[in-house]
C-alpha cells in the first residue's frame, strides 16, 4: 500500500518551460548584481566558498566565482551552491511578482486530492529547498505548501543514485515499497527502484517511452491504490 509520493518538479509537476525559459534566464541576468550587492552576507558568503570548492578552484575571487556561476547555468548543472543562489533570486522575483510558480492543473488537482486521503506528499527536486518552497507557495492556485510534509534536494544525495532515495526513505520513517516517486526521467525513476520504491514515468508530451516503469500523460493517470 503507497502510503506517501514523492514528486519531482520539472517536467512532472511544472513545466520544463517554466523553468527553462523563465526561472533560469532571470538568475542569469541578475547573477553578477545579486552576488556584488550581498557580497558581505553571511549565507552568500558561504555559498561563494561552496562554489569554489564545487569548481576546485580556491582561488576564484567573486567575480571568478559570478562567471562560474553563469557558466554552470548555461551547462545546466545541478551544483548544490548554484541551485542555493539561484533560490536566493528568484526569492526576489516571487517577492515582486515578477512571475508565479508554474504548477499542471492535473497535479494541484490530484496532490489535494492524495492528501485528503491521507497520504502522505514529499518533493525531491535538483533545485534547493528554498527554491522548491518558493515555487509551491507562489502560484496562480495560491500557496500549496501546506499540501506537503518535506522537501528534499541533492544534499541528500544525486537524483540518479540509490542511496539518496534509502536516505528519503528513512527520513519519512517508511518502508520502500510504500512510496511512490514521480518523475520524468528514465535515470532517477531506475535508481528509486533500485532502493525498492514503486515508480511512476510521467510523458507530459502526449508520447509514450519505452520503459520498465508505468507511465503516464498526466498526474490523473496514476492511481496509487494499485501498486
Amino acid at each position: 500500500m503507497i502510503r506517501a509520493i514523492l514528486t519531482d518538479i520539472e517536467g512532472t509537476t511544472s513545466s520544463l518551460s517554466f523553468v527553462k525559459e523563465t526561472l533560469f534566464p532571470y538568475a542569469r541576468a541578475r547573477m553578477a548584481d545579486f552576488v556584488r550587492g550581498r557580497a558581505d552576507d553571511a549565507a552568500v558568503r558561504g555559498l561563494l566558498a561552496d562554489a569554489k570548492a564545487a569548481a576546485g578552484d580556491a582561488s576564484l575571487d567573486d567575480e571568478g566565482v559570478i562567471a562560474q556561476f553563469i557558466r554552470w547555468i548555461d551547462e545546466d548543472r545541478k551544483i548544490t551552491p548554484l541551485k542555493a543562489i539561484q533560490g536566493l533570486i528568484w526569492e526576489e522575483g516571487y517577492r515582486n511578482g515578477d512571475f508565479f510558480g508554474h504548477v499542471y492543473d492535473d497535479a494541484v488537482r490530484r496532490l489535494k486530492a492524495w492528501h485528503e486521503q491521507g497520504i502522505d506528499l514529499y518533493v525531491f527536486s535538483s533545485g534547493s529547498v528554498h527554491a522548491q518552497q518558493l515555487l509551491f507557495g507562489h502560484t496562480r492556485f495560491g500557496d500549496l505548501k501546506p499540501l506537503f510534509s518535506g522537501y528534499f534536494d541533492t544534499r541528500i544525495g544525486a537524483k540518479q543514485e540509490p542511496d539518496a532515495y534509502r536516505d528519503i526513505a528513512r527520513q519519512i520513517d517508511l518502508p520502500p515499497d510504500e512510496i511512490l516517486f514521480l518523475s520524468d526521467i528514465e535515470g532517477e525513476l531506475n535508481a528509486a527502484w533500485e532502493a525498492g520504491l514503486k515508480t511512476f514515468l510521467l510523458v507530459r508530451d502526449g508520447g509514450t517511452k519505452t520503459s520498465d516503469h508505468p507511465q503516464g500523460a498526466d498526474f490523473d493517470a496514476i492511481q496509487p491504490e494499485l501498486f
